[in-house]
């Protein structure tokens, strides 16, 4: 075998990734003050560092990085499909106290909380909020924790 050869075994084995990690995402936002509004005023979510052309936040246990990008970067008509990102809670009252919160802080529902798949396996609670960028995020709750993936 090469040194550029390796087996499926060594290949399972590399992507075997263990320790602590956190997710990054990365998006767009033509306002910087009004990310932060929603983010950290509205979400609650926590402040890492601000600079000219990003913020940075700890959201939710992972990092969300808000990049200034130019208004004519921003989609003006957005969808859910098939772009948007979100959160996966394993506890309904996680999921709840987030409901309550955008309604509290007034964020914009793109989608109003609702039940999808109702009697089906992969029922959920679901929502779908709208950042000041246009970015959809989608937050649910499965009855059933073993159908998240």
């Amino acid at each position: 075998m090469t040194a550029n050869t390796t087996t499926a075994t060594e290949t399972e084995a590399a992507l075997n990734i263990d320790g602590e990690h956190i997710f990054h995402l990365a998006i767009p936002t033509d306002d910087i003050d009004a990310a932060e509004a929603f983010y950290i005023d509205g979400m609650g979510a926590k402040k890492a560092r601000r600079k000219d052309d990003r913020l940075t936040m700890d959201f939710y246990g992972d990092q969300i990085v808000c990049h200034k990008a130019s208004p004519e970067d921003i989609d003006e008509d957005v969808t859910m499909y098939p772009r948007h990102f979100g959160m996966t809670f394993t506890d309904e009252a996680d999921f709840e106290a987030l409901v309550e919160r955008a309604e509290t802080h007034d964020l914009p529902f793109f989608e109003e909380p609702m039940r999808r798949f109702e009697g089906e396996h992969d029922e959920h609670r679901t929502f779908f909020l709208r950042d000041p960028s246009n970015n959809l995020l989608e937050f649910k709750w499965y009855e059933n924790n073993e159908n998240m993936y």
